[in-house]
């Protein structure tokens, strides 16, 4: 890199970085500002700004805030406030919007629920969200359905929207008798930034979903940040096609652009043949990605209104390298914003310049102002390395280490703050403490990263027993668990392996059975039991397992050996996309899935 393109891009690193402490910095300076205010001096100051769009509707501010009104109301009629949570169980709709707006109007929380979920995963989710009322999307009946709502340690209200659900009262009904009119001068008095606004789920190593709390101020500071970083102003529109129940798509793409007057697109699952004409549609100057959704649009065929468009913009995560560059020039989309975070992580970057594959920047002369470190890792123990001396090892230019991220509390350090999860043993489990000095506390990211000389970090890999696949965490353990009960498994150790051209790590098991394991019937087995994203692709048979002197699963070994039948000798199957059944995996199998010929 030379000299000159050093200084541009130091230039624009100082500007972002500025603009975004500013905004960050403002959240503290207004503690009982939270983000209800935010849209309510909107709906006063700017009522007939367009605020969304969704399908052949469009919704101003005042009708945003009207509507949140409403929802707000029926909140309190059933005695709904401070200290109160409500879980929200809905698909991508405006209503989602409204109903968690309408929530936090009256200082309770709100708990969104990822939709995919059903069984134990979405009763261990409810059960810890604190909450006793459910407001359910009709669309998703069958998944609440599929758990026994009666276990729970507190009664749970259920509160259906969009159509009639057994057993649920008729929201709606309720919504259409409420007044939209502004609420009380007052209401949420005594509410503040640090109070709880929303709990947002991550998948954890214990096989069920973790709570990540979200205090205003963290809700604030995320859409500031992103706002910020993106430079948004009153005039762009944000197509947003992630799950609103994921901080990406719920805060990050929402709060980008109705933080500032602007407008933000919803869709209800993202479309490859749909995608251009959404664009094209409402004028979109930015949209929201993950990796995946980059490549499946790379591999889409053309499209007219592919490179006549407005946006000006793409923010996101995951990207890989291998296609940026490509994606950006199809495309003709001027900048790319990488970032990288974690719902409820301390460690935030983003990559104003643009520099292919990097997640983000520190330069030397700015490491003061951020808090992150990369230390050594052991990938046989899973933990940091440390020296003769006790601490954590700073790691090199170049070499993959932890992130690691500071625990503050001082609103001059904003990014440091870490709010954890609902239960406290789930929150110290994330925290390292004396790292580099007695007393010190440390949020661990469980990612691996590197950072050149330059100060751009790049993304490695995950950690320890969780990896990303199609845009969402999967837990080694939940996955085991639903083997393991599998009539004939003995023993079963999940991981990811890389497959060439897809991004995150597919799902493969090692499975040590006896005579009563019958392949065939596996894969109908693990489509009643697991979420798509989280069946396993590849299988392989082994006569047993290898474990560590502390009695884990080692998995450093099967992911180096991958699914390639030339490398393992053990018998390898393979799960057929759209099939449910595991087949046995050759060689020629095996050319068709990392050439792309059969699609993932």
């Amino acid at each position: 890199m030379g000299l000159i393109t050093r200084i541009k891009n130091d230039v624009i690193f100082a500007t972002a970085a500025i603009r975004t402490l500013k905004r960050l910095g403002a959240v503290y300076k207004n503690p009982e500002r939270t983000y209800a205010d935010v849209i309510e001096d909107q709906a006063r100051d700017i009522p007939d700004n367009i605020a969304i769009y969704f399908e052949d509707v469009t919704y101003s501010y005042r009708d945003y805030d009207a509507q949140a009104n409403r929802y707000a109301r029926w909140a309190l009629a059933q005695g709904i406030g401070k200290g109160h949570v409500v879980a929200l169980l809905m698909e991508n709709r405006p209503e989602y919007l409204f109903a968690w707006l309408g929530i936090l109007k009256t200082g309770a929380a709100a708990a969104l629920i990822n939709t995919n979920q059903t069984k134990g995963p979405l009763a261990h989710s409810l059960g810890i969200s604190g909450a006793d009322h459910l407001i359910l999307g009709a669309e998703l009946a069958e998944n609440f359905a599929s758990i026994d709502a009666n276990g729970f340690d507190r009664p749970l209200k259920v509160w259906s929207t969009g159509g009639h659900v057994n057993g649920a009262q008729d929201l709606d009904a309720d919504l259409a008798g409420q007044p939209d009119e502004p609420l009380p001068a007052g209401l949420r008095k005594g509410v503040t930034i640090e109070d709880n606004a929303l709990f947002i789920y991550t998948s954890g190593t214990t096989g069920n979903p973790k709570a990540a709390k979200l205090p205003h101020a963290r809700v604030l500071g995320i859409m500031g940040a992103f706002s910020a970083g993106a430079n948004a102003t009153a005039r762009d529109r944000m197509y947003c096609v992630l799950p609103l129940y994921h901080s990406a798509g719920g805060i990050c793409a929402v709060g980008t652009t109705l933080t500032v007057g602007g407008s933000v697109i919803i869709r209800r699952k993202f479309s490859t043949t749909e995608f251009w004409n959404d664009v094209n549609k409402y004028g979109a100057t930015l949209f929201q990605y993950i990796g995946e959704l980059c490549r499946y649009l790379l591999n889409s065929p053309p499209h007219p209104f592919e490179t006549n468009h407005s946006l000006r913009l793409a923010v996101g995560n995951g990207l890989r390298p291998e296609i940026w560059p490509a994606f950006q020039k199809r495309f003709n989309i001027p900048r790319m914003l990488e970032f990288y975070g974690a719902t409820e992580g301390n460690v935030a970057l983003m990559n104003f310049d643009g520099k292919v594959g990097a997640v983000g920047r520190v330069p030397s002369w700015a490491r003061s102002r951020f808090n992150v470190e990369l230390v050594r890792f052991d990938v046989d123990t899973e933990q940091p390395v440390r020296g003769p001396d006790g601490f954590c090892i700073r790691c090199e230019p170049g070499e993959a280490g932890e992130a690691l991220g500071k625990i503050t509390v001082d609103p001059n350090m904003p990014t440091g703050r870490f709010d954890g999860y609902a239960k406290k043993e789930e929150t110290e489990k994330k925290i390292l403490r004396n790292a580099f000095e007695k007393g010190d506390a440390w949020f661990r990211t469980g990612d691996l990263l590197k950072q050149d000389k330059l100060g751009y970090f790049y993304f490695v890999d995950r950690v320890g027993d969780t990896f990303r696949w199609k845009g969402e965490n999967v837990s080694t353990n939940e996955v085991s668990e639903a083997i393991t009960v599998f009539p004939g498994v003995k023993e079963a150790n999940v991981y990811g392996v890389h497959v060439p051209g897809q991004d995150g790590r597919a799902g493969m098991v090692a499975i040590v059975a006896d005579k009563n394991f019958s392949v065939e019937n596996l894969g109908p087995h693990l489509q009643h039991e697991l979420p798509e994203y989280a069946k396993p692709l590849f299988l392989r048979l082994q006569p047993e397992l290898e474990i560590t002197g502390t009695f884990k699963q080692r998995k450093v070994d099967l992911v180096s050996d991958g699914f390639n039948p030339t490398i393992v000798k053990d018998p390898l199957y393979f799960n057929m996309p759209g099939q449910n059944h595991f087949v046995p995996l050759d060689e020629t199998l095996y050319n068709q899935i990392i050439s792309g010929e059969i699609r993932l």
